[in-house]
């Protein structure tokens, strides 16, 4: 098995807001694997709760591991001997989705058709990070307009309050009117538990679909609070890294979200997946800060999922790869074999 790598800064169209910061892009990691004349290709975006935040210290953590012999290992296998070695789940993600798209082409199908997955049919949410009401006033159109876009996801939680949150909630409400879109949000744990209570109510009666991640990662103890009487459907993100985080709030919450880069790739996502099944969870699958070959990654698991959110690459420029495409609102797996995706011969 020979690895290589390739680092490329992903610059984004519009820098994205939410409670913790504002991100304008990303120096993300390409692994490729090769074996027996094929490769396959992954991707890596970092970040720092994810265990590496930069390219440069992925790409030496995955060098250091597949000096192991590995090649007479499952990618399960792979995966938890990874996971035992501690290696950070972005890192994870870049070569866990490699070996999958190895495997589908040495297959000859396309990935979803490999896990035996149907084409998705849920339209994908395209998000709308924290603005002013002026800027949201412009960006609006930008996102709709000839787009197909079905849904947006609005980031809340702002540093400037529940005030500032509600005039932004209010200027999207207005500014969609026109269109056929459902509204969700996201407030990536910008809220204490009172102003999380508070919130979910106001966005219910403005007609949000759900809440993602209300409270910061490690409050999970106050969701059962949150969660009787809740007026709307209650999904975590950042409290949910793994299929193991999930009987601990399984009872208090209505769904999880899965990210390839926060779970370490297709593989421990199948499993969130199942185990948010055993519990009659719902699922979502969103994306962190990725280009179209890990949204192909992703977009080939999504026929399992009730809410999708894979739209980084859509705020790309430009996007470095070519892989799924959005049709008809939905972000659609191609058939070509493994993911569909690869690096556009510019870069």
């Amino acid at each position: 098995m020979n690895a290589q790598f390739q680092a490329i800064y992903l610059k984004k169209r519009f820098p994205l807001a939410i409670s913790r910061g504002v991100h304008w892009g990303s120096e993300n990691l390409f692994v490729s694997i090769s074996k027996n004349g094929i490769t396959g290709w992954g991707e890596m975006s970092p970040g720092k709760t994810e265990g590496a935040d930069s390219a440069e210290a992925a790409q030496t953590i995955l060098e250091t591991f597949l000096k192991q012999d590995i090649d007479h290992l499952s990618i399960h296998q792979v995966y938890d001997l990874a996971v035992q070695q501690q290696i950070p789940a972005c890192a994870l993600a870049g070569l866990d989705i490699a070996l999958w798209d190895w495997l589908g082409k040495k297959a000859g199908l396309p990935l979803y058709q490999l896990l035996g997955i149907s084409k998705p049919t849920v339209p994908t949410s395209v998000t709308i990070g924290i603005n002013p009401p002026e800027v949201v006033r412009e960006r609006v159109p930008l996102l709709m307009e000839g787009t197909g876009v079905k849904s947006l996801k609005i980031k809340l939680g702002s540093p400037d309050g529940i005030e500032a949150d509600k005039e932004m909630y209010q200027q999207v409400a207005d500014s969609t009117a026109k269109y056929e879109v459902n509204l969700r949000v996201d407030a990536n744990g910008g809220w204490s538990p009172d102003d999380a209570i508070h919130m979910m109510k106001w966005i219910s009666d403005r007609n949000a679909d759900y809440i993602e991640q209300p409270l910061k990662e490690g409050q999970e103890s106050e969701l059962p609070r949150l969660f009787k009487n809740r007026p709307l459907p209650i999904y975590v993100d950042e409290s949910c890294r793994s299929s193991s985080d999930i009987p601990g709030f399984a009872e208090c919450v209505d769904g999880v979200n899965l990210k390839l880069m926060k779970c370490g790739g297709i593989t421990e996502a199948l499993r969130i997946i199942a185990v948010a099944r055993a519990f009659n969870l719902k699922t979502m699958i969103g994306c962190m800060g990725e280009s179209s070959m890990s949204i192909s990654a992703a977009a080939a698991i999504t026929g399992l999922l009730d809410h999708v959110d894979l739209d980084s690459h859509l705020n790309l420029d430009p996007d470095p790869c070519a892989g799924a495409q959005l049709v008809n609102g939905i972000m659609m797996p191609n058939d070509l074999p493994g993911h569909g995706a690869a690096i556009k011969s510019s870069n």
